[in-house]
């Protein structure tokens, strides 16, 4: 008797502990929450053939649930526009202006559903290209994508993704080759 009585005094206790529990869901949630937001990147990429890392500086936009936009402007400019599974590639120093359907091109679709399905908070969409692994909490997080699919694999190891709250901090990219890239996002103020 005394012990149905200590399970039915604990019971209430540890279905609110759960439901206070902080993970993948809840953080996907409070990224669905943002609907617009802005903000400055900076970015290296370290590449085996080259002696220091290439920087670009530049812009980004979201606009939930598919738009994004980066406007790279040092070292050269470079616009690169996701609208609704659609990417444009605009490079005029290179005379280079391409339209893809994200869907024919599968491994570049993984890669940009890595960070558009983390801004819109859309984790069926997350786990349809890579395995998730979360750390932290949060005020501070730190998401790991490991791309399902082999051709994905053959391009991209792994993609890092940190975050404060509702905002995307920073996104590094470890490439099959040994390249990688490290973008830190700086959020303006709405």
């Amino acid at each position: 008797m005394r012990l149905l009585f200590i399970l039915l005094y604990l019971a209430p206790v540890v279905g609110h502990a759960e439901s206070n529990a902080w993970g993948l869901p809840q953080l996907m949630q409070s990224l669905a929450q943002v609907q617009t937001s802005r903000g400055k990147f900076v970015e290296k990429k370290y590449m085996s053939v080259l002696n220091k890392p290439l920087e670009s500086s530049g812009t980004l936009s979201f606009q939930a649930p598919g738009h994004l936009e980066k406007h790279t402007l040092i070292p050269r400019v470079e616009n690169l526009v996701l609208d609704q599974g659609v990417l444009t590639i605009d490079n005029e120093s290179r005379n280079i202006k391409r339209t893809l359907v994200l869907q024919e091109y599968p491994a570049v679709w993984a890669f940009v559903e890595s960070i558009r399905s983390t801004l819109a908070g859309d984790l069926p969409t997350l786990e349809r290209f890579y395995q998730i692994e979360l750390e932290g909490d949060a005020a501070k997080w730190r998401m790991q994508l490991l791309p399902l699919e082999q051709k994905t694999r053959a391009v991209v190891r792994q993609i890092v993704i940190t975050g404060r709250g509702n905002r995307v901090t920073g996104i590094e990219t470890f490439e099959s080759n040994a390249d990688h890239s490290m973008m830190k996002v700086i959020e303006e103020a709405p």
